[in-house]
């Protein structure tokens, strides 16, 4: 019994992705397919019992791979796919400002067309209004995200600087 509770547990640790690997690998996914497709891989084995954050991150990469499906119902079919669980992840934990970050992140360069935008407004209030109350590591990433972000106007983005 023992080992079987060993195993399972290793199996655990050794499938879900480190979320520090996988916060250092976001921005860099929308530069190339091929960083794109690394991401997806990585959080490939990620289920629902991981993590929220690590299914948000999941979520974004399945969004973020549908712009290189080759045929239109699968590039549809996938970016559902990836806002569904993007948003059951928020459903799940609304005062989560990790996972109101990558919406935004992700919100903020679809295309208009998508219908996938109602959310910024409230996602960089949220962000802006929880900003402060977050660990240093957080808010240096959250940090890094903002000063890039189109979302926040140069004024703005003054409140973590």
């Amino acid at each position: 019994m023992k080992l079987l509770l060993t195993l399972v547990l290793w199996i655990n640790f050794v499938g879900a992705q480190d979320l520090a690997s996988i916060r250092k690998l976001y921005p860099t996914v929308t530069k190339s397919e091929a960083n794109a497709k690394e991401f997806t891989a990585k959080l490939t084995n990620v289920s629902n019992d991981h993590d929220k954050i690590l299914i948000a991150y999941k979520g974004a990469s399945i969004l973020l791979d549908s712009k290189f499906e080759k045929k239109l119902q699968a590039k549809m079919d996938r970016f559902k796919e990836g806002a569904k669980l993007l948003e059951s992840t928020i459903k799940s934990e609304p005062d989560n400002i990790e996972i109101r970050m990558i919406r935004l992140s992700i919100q903020e360069n679809v295309p208009g067309i998508t219908g996938y935008k109602k959310n910024i407004k409230d996602d960089k209030k949220f962000l802006t209004e929880h900003y402060n109350e977050q660990s240093n590591s957080l808010k240096e990433y959250l940090k890094s995200f903002i000063l890039q972000s189109k979302s926040f106007s140069e004024k703005e983005k003054e409140f973590v600087k």
